[in-house]
């Protein structure tokens, strides 16, 4: 098996995909830069006048939805290049900000879901992602005293959309695809919960020269898990605003095929660096989950009795795991200087 992954960078001004043909993705996993957080600032007001015009009045409600008529022109070329049963998976933070006299928070995952309810995604069961923070000043107002205090904001959105009615695997050879990209039973139970508190946030500092101080990354973790919950080996992933290519890495350690779009070529020498390590990176990541898995097996099998049903390598709960194959990367070249190619051993 090899897959594909093709980075391609975008002029800010002008994110139309016209690359990508119509109904050619099937899942787009992204994080996009959160809205009316200060850091994001300048690359919207470049987008769009009228945001710097608004933040400039201190007038926040106008602001915000400027901001957001930029992301919903991805939004709206995300619907365009999605195959019917496809899945779009956003992760956004809402945001909390003081402008003149007023504090309040944005809505940025309400504001999304509403617009791509207007394109024709059907929204779906949402994750709660909890980013507990331990810091003693994580509380904002009047300390103890009513009623001036904020509800501290410790949690991010994975917005979960589909393209029209479910996939349907059709054929014996799709159907066995599907089976090889099964997950774990005890990985359905914990990854398909509406709140993630086992995944721990990236730290986000970038020292390379010319790359902005901060991206909007995840986690290898969270990308994984939905490459893994929404999609099957040999599909192709779209992640429309890049950045340091985990998306891509999480596809490369899957067995799946996938496009990146990006706006700042200063991220170019930090993704192909990333590249180039993600042979020993995935192979040992897959390995653990193997072994966890297998810690798993143990247990039950002492609280249970004997497993009644065999995989190739371990024994699995239920019959739809027996098939599970789980990738193991040989090589990945580089092509030119945006694509990049993963082979796998048999």
């Amino acid at each position: 098996m090899i897959t594909t992954h093709k980075v391609i960078f975008e002029d800010a001004r002008k994110i139309d995909m016209k690359m990508l043909s119509d109904n050619s993705i099937d899942l787009m996993i992204t994080s996009p830069p959160y809205p009316m957080i200060e850091m994001w600032d300048k690359i919207f007001s470049e987008q769009n006048p009228l945001v710097k015009e608004a933040l400039d009045n201190l007038n926040g409600e106008k602001a915000f939805e400027e901001i957001h008529k930029e992301l919903d022109k991805v939004w709206k070329e995300v619907y365009r290049v999605l195959k019917k049963g496809g899945w779009v998976c956003i992760n956004i933070g809402d945001a909390t900000r003081k402008l003149g006299d007023s504090f309040k928070l944005y809505p940025n995952h309400a504001r999304i879901l509403s617009y791509c309810m207007e394109l024709g995604f059907d929204v779906l069961p949402e994750i709660i992602w909890r980013k507990q923070s331990n810091k003693p000043n994580k509380f904002m107002g009047s300390g103890t005293l009513p009623a001036g205090a904020y509800v501290s904001l410790e949690h991010e959105y994975i917005l979960i959309l589909r393209k029209g009615n479910k996939r349907e695997f059709k054929t014996d050879e799709n159907k066995l695809t599907r089976q090889k990209s099964s997950y774990f039973f005890e990985e359905r139970n914990k990854w398909f919960s509406d709140i993630w508190t086992d995944v721990k946030g990236d730290k986000q500092k970038l020292n390379d020269e010319g790359v902005r101080d901060r991206s909007a990354s995840f986690p290898f973790e969270l990308a994984y898990r939905l490459v893994n919950m929404f999609s099957v080996q040999g599909d192709t992933i779209l992640d429309v605003f890049l950045g340091t290519g985990t998306t891509m890495l999480s596809c490369m350690a899957s067995g799946r095929n996938s496009i990146g779009i990006e706006i700042d070529k200063n991220f170019n020498k930090i993704i192909s660096e990333r590249f180039g390590g993600i042979v020993e990176f995935a192979n040992n990541y897959n390995e653990k989950r193997i072994e966890k898995h297998k810690e798993f097996m143990d247990k039950r099998k002492e609280e249970k009795g004997e497993h009644k049903y065999q995989n190739h390598n371990f024994p699995v709960v239920s019959r739809q795991e027996m098939n599970i194959e789980i990738p193991k990367l040989k090589s990945v070249r580089k092509i030119n200087d945006n694509l990049f190619e993963v082979d796998y051993s048999n």
